[in-house]
């Protein structure tokens, strides 16, 4: 490994990737582990150069308080304990360390190199990719959003054709999306790709079913056995490539922190999963992400194409998802975006999506009462998808957004813009 490390032991904070990221921000790589990491584990990370301790709200679970293991101070690794009281370190801080001071234990204390940078962090990954995976080979589930299209292009450069890449279509996709991702992956990049349709076999499977958990777990296992039917028919497949990044794990829970919602690369995976996983983007932020993908040489809109849920639209159709609904959500989806192309706002808004919910509201057209589904508008903006603020759209816009979906968009008598921002509210709504 070429970067120096410093390594956050989670115990209890709601606040470790405030800390990573101040980190990262001063040039140095840092990594998030579980308070119980033991003293093997913490040796076969290579380059650390310190340990911070960082205590919190959640230090208590089960009514017993975690603590770390009482070797780790012999290691001789330098050590900040944060908000964690009976710690043995030398420096403590009560409170979320300022710059000044993560710039002195990291640099005078931990003597710690400022080299963490996006080619370097290729390298180090296309090294560990071609240790994991030897001569064999990985299939990933290409979806043509920015996580796979980085994941790919990341194996490309580590293992070339050993990769496989599948699209599934399952029928939640947005509007023309499975035709876009075959044009530019197999006929523009030439990429070893695999299309499977599936659509009926996934709206069959989610037929009736409201709770998003379970919704999002039928989509992730139901993916994996489209996979392993796929690599029934390949040779040599050990390994799942996997576009997790680092808000996917926090949210689907820690040692100390609750679940937020599971992710289908989380989550949703079945205990007798056959492959191997391989997920070099797994302590990345999404902006993060980004820049890995710009460093590999990826088009600049495929690395700022608007992020898309693995589940696609089965939870942005609330509730148990119905056709007509389905369909509600992917036009009124493809408005949306088209207008905000037309405003510059596709440019400045992180994230914006359209979604219906399972109920419908009194309204009038042609004269006659009509009972129909309203279509919500959601447009925010974050750095880390860990928080996010709503977009000021100008109300013009917003009018003939809610002009277009109301005469263009079946089944639907209302449009609504939802002014939530994360927290309370999360970015999608299951």
């Amino acid at each position: 490994m070429k970067q120096d490390l410093i390594v956050i032991l989670d115990l209890g904070s709601t606040r470790n990737t405030v800390i990573a990221r101040a980190i990262r921000d001063l040039g140095v790589y840092s990594e998030i582990h579980p308070h119980d990491i033991t003293v093997e584990e913490l040796k076969a990370l290579k380059n650390v150069k310190g340990i911070v301790l960082n205590g919190g709200e959640n230090r208590v679970v089960d009514g017993q308080a975690v603590e770390v293991r009482a070797e780790l101070y012999d290691m001789g690794i330098p050590m900040l304990s944060v908000d964690y009281p009976q710690s043995k370190c030398e420096t403590k801080l009560s409170d979320l360390p300022d710059q000044e001071a993560l710039k002195k234990f990291i640099f005078d204390e931990c003597k710690a190199e400022a080299n963490w940078n996006m080619k370097n962090f290729i390298e180090d990954q296309v090294e560990l990719i071609r240790q994991q995976v030897g001569d064999r080979k990985v299939l990933l589930a290409l979806s043509g959003g920015v996580d796979s299209s980085v994941v790919a292009a990341m194996l490309i450069k580590a293992i070339g054709q050993q990769l496989v890449c599948v699209h599934v279509n399952h029928g939640l996709m947005r509007k023309n999306e499975s035709e876009s991702v075959v044009k530019v992956f197999r006929d523009e990049l030439h990429a070893n790709l695999i299309y499977v349709d599936a659509s009926e076999r996934f709206l069959g499977k989610l037929e009736n079913v409201a709770d998003p958990e379970q919704k999002r777990k039928i989509i992730g296992g139901e993916f994996i056995r489209v996979f392993e039917e796929e690599a029934r028919k390949l040779e040599g497949i050990d390994f799942l490539g996997q576009g997790t990044i680092y808000p996917d794990i926090i949210e689907s829970g820690t040692k100390t922190a609750k679940m937020v919602k599971s992710h289908h690369n989380v989550g949703g995976l079945p205990e007798d999963l056959k492959f191997e996983l391989v997920e070099p983007l797994k302590q990345l932020f999404k902006d993060e992400v980004r820049a890995c993908g710009v460093e590999l040489g990826l088009p600049h809109d495929m690395v700022y194409r608007q992020p898309f849920p693995g589940p696609g639209l089965g939870v942005r159709c609330l509730g148990a998802i119905t056709r007509d609904r389905l369909e509600a959500v992917r036009e009124s989806d493809a408005i949306l975006r088209e207008e905000f192309a037309k405003a510059g706002l596709d440019k400045k808004v992180w994230q914006y999506f359209t979604v219906v919910p399972d109920f419908k509201s009194v309204g009038m057209k042609n004269n006659a009462r009509v009972f129909e589904y309203m279509v919500i508008v959601r447009a925010i903006n974050t750095i880390d998808a860990m928080t996010a603020s709503v977009e000021k759209v100008d109300w013009d816009v917003l009018e003939k957004i809610t002009e277009r979906i109301l005469a263009e968009v079946e089944n639907v008598n209302r449009v609504c813009y939802d002014m939530s921002p994360k927290p309370p509210a999360t970015i999608e709504f299951e």
